[in-house]
């Protein structure tokens, strides 16, 4: 890494000062990365102290710039920096508490149980901290969400006069992100839609864990996003204050594209020298090594989590005044606004709070009985577009698959979000599913409420930052289609088998795979009102009959995640199912009653929301006592068992599908009203 900033000015201190508490967190925990917040101190210092518009008084200030660190792994340099400019922390109700978001005893707890500086940034953890980030490349994806939020919400609450909203989004990456796909796909989008509200900076050290980046790295990544459509820049020597403050102003004067910063700076090995600085990119310098680089910045050597005098003021009269002053400004624009525009302030007010507006669900009615039904992609997309035409801020698209996923909103003044309508709510994600999903996460830690859309067994592609919603707690909402072997003739590379198990596996999110169009409508009720969860939503492409629920139970209990649809006073044998195999076990009940058999179909279209509910309301869906179980479903098998025990079976996939029309397909793998019989026939026998 190249010297220290040069002389004795409180800018060189308040640059090494966040060196130095780097190092001593790392060193105390014995792990992390020390190398990348020593390189980039000096960035992230004229970033937040002469740049970035944030009152660390009040960090969820709505128009704040916002800071992304996508190298997650330097997680010392955000944290060091939120702790000397004295950010707040905010408690759930988005208040402050009185307390500073990070303590020089939290720094001396990184990365230990309950710290709030833990390994990686993670959000709603530590206050300041925009997103979860750590997965290389998805904080630069986030910000793409991020930045597009700023625009949307600034075509459609600023008014002549009430600019509330522009803020700007920044993010800090390195090697690893660029390499990373899910932040090219981010940047070509970004390019597309103009972005010029997002700058992200790359760190350019050239290292990464395995050694120099010539092993596998060697593309010109300024042409790459010159290519693109982006503004690139570049500093040549990450410690040149002056330089770094003209890439900002090059990025501010930008109206019509992002900006990419490329960063040069280099880690060394070895002690201090006049051309570099100890480091290392992944593992504590050492005791002697923190010591000895601690004397090349002029700092006693042998203490610990140091701050000389005039730091902390240092920062009080620079983003804190600056800060302050911004959001005192707009707030007092707000108050004008308000009484301007009420209903507008409002919306703003309830978004903030993740609260719903007023008669939400004013469109969202009950389907007719019929035996022929709709695919539940089809009444989704007929509820989806009730629901936003009273959700102002319900906004979202397809990975390029819109017209298969149904998620288009047909009606007046939705229109296509674009370079030239940032206000629009249909988005148009292009075949690009992990930066769609993370675009989507972006969007919903700026408050907007999104959904995104693919196809099932793409949901693969998106994993990650499915993960990454579920971590964060923010309700993001993913809707998968074509969510069977009912695909047919498409064959098994689009027909899902493991995916819904492995949804289910991930903590916290909310899996939901409706069996007709009023569960569609009950799913959709569930889901506009989470405030903290996730929800894949899971939808078939063949029609599903509607049932008529005179005869069979409210699909409103779907929100208990598993309902008794059916049943005999004393059932002698329960047949479950999710979505489309609901409609093959009532086949089955109807005959298995006509023949004069004791039977019970359980609809469970959440298997998380039932595990959510009372042991008491679970025993009385699932006796303990009936022991004789069908469960019925087009996936992967695993996960059954807990509901079935050992005396019962499970009607599902355990090889991949076929390419076939459907009704072979349901033949050959045992998906009939027939197989179901003999099914629970055998299991009563046992």
């Amino acid at each position: 890494m190249t010297a220290a900033v040069a002389g004795p000015d409180i800018d060189a201190i308040s640059v090494n000062t966040i060196r130095t508490l780097c190092i001593d967190a790392v060193q105390a925990a014995n792990s992390g990365h020390p190398g990348t917040p020593m390189a980039m101190a000096p960035v992230v210092y004229q970033l937040w102290q002469n740049v970035l518009r944030f009152d660390p008084a009040d960090p969820v200030w709505p128009n704040r710039d916002r800071f992304v660190l996508s190298a997650g792994h330097a997680s010392t340099l955000l944290y060091s920096i939120l702790h000397l400019t004295g950010v707040q922390a905010v408690d759930s109700a988005y208040e402050t508490v009185g307390k500073p978001s990070v303590e020089l005893a939290d720094l001396k707890k990184f990365r230990q149980l309950d710290s709030k500086c833990p390994g990686h940034p993670e959000y709603r953890w530590t206050s300041g901290i925009e997103c979860t980030t750590g997965p290389l490349g998805t904080g630069f994806a986030t910000s793409v969400g991020i930045a597009i939020a700023s625009n949307w919400l600034a075509a459609n609450y600023n008014r002549p006069g009430h600019d509330l909203f522009g803020f700007n989004v920044y993010a800090l990456g390195g090697d690893g992100c660029m390499m990373e796909g899910v932040a090219s796909e981010a940047a070509s989008l970004a390019a597309h839609l103009k972005l010029s509200n997002l700058c992200w900076i790359y760190d350019n050290n050239k290292i990464t864990i395995e050694g120099s980046t010539d092993i596998a790295f060697t593309e010109d990544v300024a042409t790459r996003f010159i290519g693109y459509g982006w503004n690139v820049t570049r500093v040549g020597d990450a410690n040149d204050l002056r330089m770094l403050g003209r890439a900002f102003e090059t990025f501010a004067k930008s109206t019509d594209r992002p900006t990419l910063i490329i960063v040069d700076s280099h880690i060394a090995y070895g002690a201090p020298t006049k051309q570099g600085t100890a480091s290392a990119h992944g593992e504590p310098l050492g005791v002697d090594e923190v010591a000895a680089t601690k004397a090349f910045y002029g700092f006693p050597p042998d203490e610990q989590f140091y701050v000389p005098d005039g730091v902390y003021d240092n920062f009080a009269n620079g983003i804190g005044t600056r800060g302050r002053q911004l959001r005192e400004e707009w707030e007092t624009k707000f108050q004008k606004y308000r009484a301007e525009f009420p209903d507008l302030a409002d919306q703003l007010e309830r978004m903030q709070r993740r609260e719903l507006p007023d008669d939400w669900d004013a469109g969202l009615t009950d389907f007719p009985a019929d035996p022929k039904g709709l695919a539940s992609r089809a009444s989704s997309g007929k509820v989806l577009n009730a629901l936003a035409q009273h959700y102002p801020w319900l906004i979202g698209g397809a990975a390029d698959l819109a017209p298969s996923t149904k998620t288009l909103l047909t009606f007046d003044g939705a229109g296509a979000l674009q370079a030239e309508t940032p206000g629009g709510r249909n988005m148009h994600f292009g075949v690009r599913e992990f930066a769609a999903a993370t675009i989507a996460n972006g969007l919903a830690v700026s408050k907007i409420r999104p959904y995104w859309s693919g196809f099932m067994i793409f949901s693969d592609f998106a994993r990650g930052a499915i993960r990454l919603s579920a971590i964060m707690e923010i309700p993001t909402i993913h809707i998968f289609t074509h969510d069977s072997i009912g695909v047919g003739e498409d064959g098994p590379t689009h027909q899902p088998v493991e995916q819904l198990l492995s949804l289910r596996a991930i903590p916290g999110l909310l899996v939901i795979r409706p069996a007709d169009a009023n569960e569609v409508v009950e799913a959709w009720r569930l889901i506009a009102a989470l405030k903290h969860e996730p929800a894949a939503l899971i939808l078939s492409r063949q029609d599903l009959p509607t049932l008529d629920r005179t005869v069979y139970a409210s699909a409103a209990n779907l929100a208990k995640g598993a309902y008794v649809l059916a049943s005999a006073d004393n059932p002698e044998v329960i047949l479950m199912a999710t979505g489309s195999e609901v409609g093959l076990v009532v086949g089955a009940y109807e005959q298995l009653t006509a023949e004069g058999i004791a039977a019970r179909v359980v609809s469970m279209p959440c298997l998380e929301l039932f595990e959510q509910q009372s042991q008491e309301y679970r025993d009385s869906v699932l006796p303990p006592s009936v022991r004789a179980r069908v469960a019925v479903e087009q996936a992967s098998t695993l996960g059954w068992h807990r509901y079935v025990g050992l005396d019962g079976a499970v009607i599902g996939m355990e090889t991949f599908g076929a390419s076939a029309p459907l009704k072979e397909l349901l033949t050959k793998f045992g998906f009939t009203p027939d197989r179901v019989i003999e099914t629970a026939k055998q299991v009563m026998s046992r």
